[in-house]
């Protein structure tokens, strides 16, 4: 029996899908004539990853791809979604669970109509389950993990609503974009460089966990800064400095940082093993450059509200990780010497190279961006960039609670 169909409009949605539409496609793009510096561009620095023309995560069309696909996923709710797969399949399954499979991956557009209506193993549905993993975050083996079949069994009104609430965060964002540009996007702990439409470069990232959530910001790149310092917030100090100034003064020593008074003046944290945290807080705590300094040896400088930027870390095993929500708010960027180089293409000849050799003299360096990069930090759970399947992450920091469906498109969508 088919389900009535879903209704009334998410007014978050419809607020989106508004303020997307007063303006046409590419209005908020910042253009800005290439830099007349008299001399032939610096040629890109060795990249990391290099997609092959990939369309960013997050451009000018992406508000308007996920509203609609927030309506085609909730018009696959509402024809009784797709089937749920009871167990982990593999090649030797039986047919019908195969079956059930490719069905699966065929509503969600994975596989073609006649494909989906096939019941063996082949290298078809091999390709369509790595495709599904690369949308979903997942390793792109070709099998039926176990994390695999939890996001199999996600229903389609659950990735609707997701779709709908990154519609509705993107429509606020109000970014301008450039011909170069960058992403966060959280969620996906991810980084992308922007360059003519295309994303050229992608980098693994660590951002902030539940308890510092990193923020939703627009800001402009302006300076790398080799052998950064760095001041420690005042709510870091509250929480975790001050108590080990009562534990193990000597702490600071070994972690190369000075406690600095309202004169600049530096105290010894033997003498402050009796103050309140919340005394504690109004002094200076400094980390010293040095292999042991939290931002590493880059900072991506993005002056904002929130005092977050992006840099490098000494704990670079972090990156290796699933789950990489485990900083303080800040991101930190596994290639930053790549990065880096590439935000400063017009601003001299600095590949990653001669930033390691700046790095390796230990000198404390501020180079300015010639021309500010645009970057902006979004929460996308759920987004689109064409008309097939989505991509999805967790909600890691809970901000989809109370989405509600959007409204369906009149046509709906054709099952295989």
């Amino acid at each position: 029996m088919k389900r009535k169909p879903f209704a009334g409009a998410l007014a978050l949605l419809a607020s989106a899908a508004f303020f997307v539409s007063l303006a046409p496609a590419g209005a908020q793009r910042d253009e800005q004539p290439p830099p007349d510096n008299g001399r032939p561009e610096a040629p890109p620095a060795q990249q990391v990853e290099q997609p092959s023309r990939t369309a960013p995560d997050y451009g000018p069309e992406t508000a308007r791809a996920t509203i609609a696909a927030a309506r085609r996923y909730a018009d696959i709710a509402a024809k009784d979604g797709w089937p749920h797969i009871a167990a982990l399949v593999t090649p030797e399954s039986k047919g019908h669970l195969i079956a059930a499979l490719r069905r699966r991956l065929a509503i969600e557009g994975y596989l073609s109509r006649e494909d989906g209506k096939r019941d063996e193993w082949d290298d078809t549905l091999s390709d369509a389950l790595r495709r599904f993993q690369a949308h979903v975050g997942l390793a792109q083996t070709g099998a039926v993990s176990r994390e695999t079949l939890r996001e199999l069994n996600v229903p389609p009104a659950t990735r609707a609503r997701k779709l709908a609430a990154t519609a509705a965060r993107l429509a606020r964002m109000r970014f301008r974009f450039g011909d170069r540009y960058v992403v966060v996007n959280i969620p996906a702990a991810s980084v992308e460089a922007v360059e003519k439409d295309e994303a050229v470069k992608r980098y693994t990232a660590v951002v902030g966990g539940r308890r510092h959530p990193s923020p939703q910001v627009v800001a402009k790149i302006v300076s790398i800064d080799i052998n950064p310092t760095w001041t420690v917030p005042a709510s870091i100090i509250k929480k975790e400095l001050a108590p080990k100034l009562k534990r193990n003064p000597h702490y600071f020593e070994r972690e190369n940082i000075r406690i600095l008074d309202a004169r600049g003046h530096e105290v010894d944290p033997l003498k402050l093993r009796r103050m309140s945290s919340k005394r504690a807080a109004s002094f200076t705590f400094r980390q010293e450059p040095g292999p042991k300094n939290s931002l590493g040896s880059i900072r991506v400088f993005m002056p904002n509200n929130h005092a977050v930027f992006m840099h490098d870390t000494p704990h670079k095993n972090l990156f290796d990780k699933d789950y990489r929500f485990l900083s303080h708010g800040c991101v930190r960027v596994e290639g930053v010497y790549d990065l880096a180089s590439w935000l400063l293409q017009d601003t001299g000849d600095w590949d990653a190279s001669r930033l390691k050799d700046e790095e390796e003299r230990g000198r404390t360096e501020k180079i300015g961006l010639r021309r500010p990069v645009p970057v902006a930090w979004v929460y996308m759970t759920g987004w689109a960039t064409d008309d097939g399947p989505a991509h999805f992450r967790r909600d890691i920091y809970d901000l989809d609670k109370g989405t509600k469906l959007p409204a369906q498109n009149g046509a709906g969508v054709a099952h295989s």
